[in-house]
């Protein structure tokens, strides 16, 4: 875990917030894990934001005193990063993903829709409720270069009509009223071909499973990095439009998780199922700590660095063979 100088704002506030949230679990047994994921969901919308807006600021400031500014922002925001990985692994087991919000906010309705150089230009559709977030993620591709329509709610999105349209959706999973894997499942019934891609701010395997197995092409964590989110993008639309891509995108995942042994493929089946490493261990009777061993092992031999990549990484595999999952 980075070392965290908790003297600067979001850094403090990520600290103190998670500190609270330990606290509370190890103190009170009813906290359930749903407190827990809507503390860690609620933290990650503005480190989105600011990781965003650091890397936008590392392109267009000049002297070295600037940059080393920006440098000591994005340490910061790495270090809440790590506190708030740790925080999510530490709660408590949950069945299924629960909503974190019952009513759209008043703006659910409204949606800006970028000059679109073209009539068939392609389009990256930012579904999120978070105002900030939406901005900062527009300003990042619209850098690039991209054209951007971005909504506050599924169904100001579904209002919109997105058929026949070139291009990518980026919803979040957890949005007031209906939520992003209730509009993958309605777009994929409705027969809808425009790549998706699943963000979220909380590491929630069971919704990384449930929403490649609704359609999404990809699931990623907030808070994303500008590199990583453009190259999410591009390999989205890349595999829509080319059969050979994906193609060899699911042969790639075949590879990986057919080289795990039979008891690497059987933990992780129970890793991805959202069984903690404490209970499979006493369910195979093995120690905690081989377990643990066995996962480590697994992610080295997928080449995943967490788990909702490595749950993508399984359900494309089982899309070429279904047995794999």
């Amino acid at each position: 875990m980075h070392a965290l100088n908790s003297d600067t704002p979001i850094a403090g506030q990520a600290l103190a917030a998670s500190k609270c949230v330990r606290q509370s679990v190890n103190r009170d047994t009813d906290v359930t894990a749903e407190a827990v994921q809507n503390a860690c969901h609620d933290l990650r919308q503005p480190l989105q934001t600011l990781i965003l807006l650091q890397a936008l600021l590392a392109k267009v400031v000049e002297g070295e005193r600037a940059q080393a500014l920006v440098s000591r922002v994005g340490t910061a925001i790495d270090a809440a990063i790590a506190i708030l990985d740790g925080l999510s692994e530490s709660r408590p087991a949950q069945q299924g993903a629960a909503s974190l919000v019952a009513a759209p906010p008043k703006d659910a309705n409204v949606s800006e829709i970028a000059p679109i150089a073209g009539e068939f230009a392609p389009v990256v559709f930012v579904v999120d409720d978070d105002c900030d977030v939406r901005a900062a993620i527009r300003s990042v591709l619209e850098h690039d270069g991209q054209v951007v329509e971005e909504f506050a709610s599924c169904e100001a999105f579904l209002k919109h009509d997105p058929r026949d349209r070139d291009g990518c959706l980026l919803v979040d999973a957890y949005l007031p009223g209906m939520g992003g894997l209730e509009l993958l499942q309605r777009l994929q019934a409705q027969g809808h071909t425009l790549p998706a891609i699943m963000i979220t701010g909380d590491s929630d395997v069971a919704m990384a499973v449930n929403a490649m197995k609704a359609g999404a092409i990809d699931f990623i964590e907030k808070p994303i990095g500008r590199d990583a989110l453009l190259a999410c993008i591009e390999r989205a639309v890349d595999q829509s439009k080319d059969q050979n891509k994906r193609l060899a995108w699911r042969q790639d995942a075949v590879r990986h998780i057919g080289g795990l042994s039979t008891r690497q493929r059987q933990i992780m089946d129970l890793v991805l199922a959202g069984h903690p490493s404490k209970n499979i261990a006493a369910d195979l009777g093995i120690s905690q700590r081989t377990v643990e061993n066995h996962r480590a092992a697994i992610m080295k031999r997928t080449g995943t660095k967490s788990l909702p990549a490595l749950a993508r990484l399984a359900v494309t595999a089982a899309t070429e063979k279904p047995d794999m999952l």
